[in-house]
């Protein structure tokens, strides 16, 4: 396995697009082309394709936001990995990048969050085994888990 995160550009925004989940678990995420969407309309989102080798198996989107009295902190808005790729360890692996990607590019932000459906008990086993922790927050009908960050300036 050779997992990286890479840009979506003009020659991989199709197969990134083309990627989904099961039909069983797509009220759990939104649509891959929906995500690309909403990124181009909201820049501050960063779509990213989960590869392995040259293979598109997944896509995760983040964005940098202001928690108010909570200070700067990451969201994490998607991850999927295609339905064809799914048990192959695929999740985990990009959730490691792109937290250590998060990691690297903090300077002030107070942690890292993410939100699920509260059905989505693999989301939920994985976001704990991550270290996440459940804020007891629910937003649009999601469960909002957070990582701490400590300061690193």
């Amino acid at each position: 396995m050779n997992i990286t995160l890479r840009e979506i550009d003009r020659d991989n925004y199709r197969a990134i697009g083309k990627l989904k989940v099961s039909p069983e678990q797509e009220h759990f995420v939104a649509s891959n082309p929906w995500s690309l969407a909403q990124s181009k309309y909201e820049p501050d989102l960063t779509p990213l394709g989960v590869y392995d080798g040259e293979t598109p198996v997944g896509f995760v989107m983040y964005r940098d936001e202001d928690y108010g009295i909570m200070g700067r902190a990451w969201s994490i808005w998607r991850l999927m990995i295609d339905h064809t790729q799914q048990g192959h360890g695929y999740g985990r692996a990009a959730m490691e990048i792109l937290l250590t990607r998060l990691r690297a590019e903090s300077t002030t932000h107070t942690g890292i969050f993410i939100s699920f459906v509260p059905e989505n008990i693999a989301a939920r086993n994985l976001y704990s085994s991550l270290g996440f922790d459940d804020t007891g927050l629910i937003e649009d009908g999601e469960v909002v888990y957070r990582l701490a960050l400590t300061k690193t300036r």
